[in-house]
This record gives C-alpha cells, sequence and structure tokens, in this order.
C-alpha cells in the first residue's frame, strides 16, 4: 500500500508562482547545425559572463536569470529538443559536454540547465529507445511536439523536483499522489530541493495513481492553482539553484501535460538508467574550473591575486598540481568512457562502471578543491576570489541524488556477490 500523502504547512518565506519575472530575453533559434565542438565554443564564449555573475547569484543565493537569457538568445534551451521539433538535436552525450563547460564557469548554472535537459532528452531520446504500443507512442509525439514547441518558440524553463526526502532510490519512495479526474490529474504531494523554484515555467514531478503499480511523470504548471513554494534558501553552497520545497494541493494537470505515457518512467529509469548521470557533468566542469583558477594564480595571472611567478617554480606546488590534474582527467575518462559506450538494458558490468563513474566525479571534485587551497595557499580562500565559492559548491556533490556516493557504495558493495 502507497503511503498516505500529507501536505502541512511550512515555515519560511513564500516565494511567488507563476510566470517568471526575471526573463527579459527574446527567445533566439536553435541552430540545428551545430556541430558538438562548436555547442562547447558558444559556452565558453559566454563563460567570462556566467563568471562575472556568479558572485553576485552566490553572495545573493538567487537564480542565475542573467546567464539564462543568455542561453535563451542563443537558442540553448532547446539544446536537447530533437531537431524534427525545432531544436538543436543535441544528443545526451553532446549535453554532457556543455553541460561541462557551462560548470566550469558557473555551477549553479550546471545544474539547473542539468533539470531543464533532463526532461528534454527524458521525452526525446530516451522515449525513441523504449517499447512502446503504435497508438501509445503516437500520443506521445503529439503531447511532446506542444511541450518542445512551448520551449523552442516560448522559452519555457522546466524543473524536474523528483526528491521527497524518503528513499534514495529513483522508482521507490514517492508518496505525492494523482487522482484522475475529467481531463486530467489532481496533484497533490511535497517535493523537496526543487531547482529553480520561482524560475520555472513547468516542475515535471514524479507521482502515483491508487492502484496503479508503476510512477506517473506529470508537468504542473507554475501558475496552476494549488501550487506553492515554500521555507527559506541559504544554503552551504550551488546556492543559484534556489531549491525550495514545492508543495501541491490538488493542481491541475491536463492529461496532455503528461511527460511520458503511463508506465513508461519505469521502464525508462530501468533500461536506461544512465540519464541519473546527468549532474556529473556540471561537477566535471566544476573540477576544470578549479584548474583554471589554480593555473592562473600560480602563473601570477589572477586578477585580485598577488602577481608573480614564485609559485609556479616550488616543486611541492607543482606535486600538488600534478596530482589535482589527474584527478580531473580520471574522472573525465571514467564519465565519457561510460556515456559513450550506453546501452539499452546496461549489464551489472556496465552499472558498476557507471555508479563509479559518478561517484568518481563527485568525489574528485572536492578532493581538487582542497588540493587547490592548499597549493595555492591561505590568500586563495578570501571570498572576493572564486576559489572560495567553488571549493563549497564541491563539497555538495557527493549528496546529490538518485547517485548520491552513499548510494553508490551500497551499490557497488553489494554488486558481484549475490546471485540476484
Amino acid at each position: 500500500m502507497p503511503p498516505t500523502t500529507t501536505v502541512t504547512a511550512h515555515e519560511g518565506a513564500a516565494v511567488t508562482t507563476g510566470s517568471p519575472t526575471g526573463r527579459t530575453a527574446t527567445v533566439g533559434r536553435p541552430d540545428a547545425t551545430m556541430t558538438r565542438e562548436q555547442m562547447v565554443a558558444v559556452i565558453a564564449e559566454l563563460g567570462p559572463k556566467f563568471e562575472e555573475r556568479a558572485v553576485q547569484v552566490d553572495r545573493e543565493a538567487v537564480f542565475p536569470w542573467g546567464n539564462f537569457n543568455d542561453l535563451r538568445e542563443r537558442g540553448f534551451l532547446a539544446l536537447c529538443v530533437p531537431k524534427e521539433y525545432g531544436g538543436m538535436g543535441a544528443s545526451y552525450t553532446d549535453y554532457m559536454r556543455v553541460s561541462e563547460e557551462i560548470g566550469r564557469h558557473c555551477g549553479s548554472t550546471g545544474l539547473t540547465f542539468n533539470m531543464h535537459n533532463a526532461t528534454m532528452i527524458w521525452a526525446g531520446e530516451v522515449a525513441d529507445k523504449l517499447d512502446m504500443p503504435a497508438e501509445v507512442r503516437a500520443e506521445h509525439e503529439r503531447r511532446r511536439a506542444e511541450m518542445f514547441r512551448g520551449v523552442v518558440e516560448d522559452g519555457e524553463i522546466h524543473s524536474q523536483p523528483f526528491s521527497e526526502g524518503l528513499n534514495p532510490g529513483a522508482l521507490a519512495g514517492i508518496a505525492t499522489r494523482a487522482l484522475p479526474v475529467d481531463g486530467g490529474y489532481l496533484v497533490t504531494g511535497r517535493k523537496i530541493f526543487a531547482s529553480l523554484s520561482g524560475a520555472a515555467d513547468r516542475y515535471n514531478v514524479t507521482c502515483q495513481v491508487e492502484g496503479e503499480d508503476f510512477l506517473r511523470l506529470l508537468s504542473v504548471r507554475a501558475n496552476a492553482d494549488g501550487v506553492e513554494i515554500v521555507d527559506d534558501w541559504d544554503p552551504l553552497g550551488m546556492r543559484g539553484t534556489v531549491s525550495r520545497t514545492l508543495l501541491l494541493k490538488d493542481a491541475f494537470v491536463a492529461a496532455d501535460d503528461e511527460i511520458l505515457p503511463g508506465g513508461m518512467y519505469d521502464q525508462a529509469a530501468r533500461r536506461y538508467p544512465y540519464l541519473f548521470m546527468s549532474l556529473a557533468p556540471t561537477y566535471l566542469g566544476l573540477t576544470k574550473g578549479i584548474l583554471d583558477f589554480t593555473r592562473a594564480y600560480l602563473r601570477g595571472e589572477l586578477a585580485g591575486a598577488a602577481k608573480g611567478t614564485a609559485r609556479r617554480d616550488n616543486p611541492i606546488k607543482q606535486v600538488g598540481w600534478a596530482e589535482m590534474q589527474i584527478k580531473y582527467e580520471q574522472s573525465r575518462a571514467l564519465l565519457y568512457g561510460v556515456a559513450d559506450s550506453a546501452t539499452l538494458d546496461p549489464t551489472e558490468e556496465q552499472m558498476i562502471a557507471a555508479w563509479a563513474a559518478v561517484y568518481t566525479t563527485m568525489e574528485h571534485a572536492n578532493e581538487v578543491a582542497a588540493a587547490a587551497v592548499r597549493v595555492c595557499g591561505g590568500q586563495s580562500m578570501l571570498r572576493h576570489l572564486a576559489l572560495e565559492r567553488m571549493y563549497r559548491d564541491s563539497r555538495l556533490g557527493s549528496t546529490m541524488l538518485p547517485w548520491s556516493a552513499e548510494v553508490a557504495i551500497e551499490r557497488i558493495g553489494k554488486a558481484r556477490l549475490y546471485d540476484e
């Protein structure tokens, strides 16, 4: 029997829902002719602006609207929308490289951009891999065409808050309920760490209909009655994600706003779990950003820091710098090795490699940040320099569900020891 959902009042500041107010950019036309390298190059071009804005985003714990406006103007909100629907048609592995480059310049932008694109990939590339009856696929094609149109033409932003704090699994511990009504569903529940709170046009949530043995992925519009965002937001790091608590009380979701047909989310999560790695590229990019900082610091080229090249000539600092680079290369090789060889219905061996890649990427991000503090010295931790922020951001990767460090260790620890 599924757990009963109760939604209680919360203390803390409420956030305005409805149409986001920080959107100022026009919607740019996605360029479907771009190669992966060209996509990454656009982000590298925007990178200095992202880094500049990251200071205020972190200090004030506000959503990175300026960065998203830039992404919207360049058509990048439609990065993972298939070409036949007017998008750029980036594959999941293309997205990973773009995400890394974003994370290199602003971790909060990388994580929030991930939440948006994860929905595009579930409904697009992953859905195309699944087994669906012809009539179900036809209905999905019709529904996703309208969802993609909203992104391509209107510049809509999607959030994907799954966590309820009940269970780290992707298919268990979901207490949010959907009640079938005429024309759709009434959704009631609570999602914690709902990134893009107050910035998203849609919150795509996992929920369950009583009597069904599978989850549904429904898109709750921000301006629907019964949608409330509560609780204060003053975290250690990744402060620009604005991941408050999303409360839903009989929020109506039209049947056409179902992201995947009934039962397809469960199939996708089981048969193509690689999408749960999508947070890791941000932390790989963050690691690269820490390397950028350290290189500039040791070369005496960092604005606001001491000049001179004596630091780079210090052998012990060279050892630390070498170790940092090795950890980045290890993370990069593991993560992209797994992603580039991903298949439907992965074997146990493939899953061990995937868990190990995410664990390594997340843990190495903070290890490299800690090494950077030691290598660069105490001055590098002053708040006017970026390393202090990146160090705090790096500490959070190991907690990210559904494949947190603890979950990965638990699963790898049981692998190969049992017949089932």
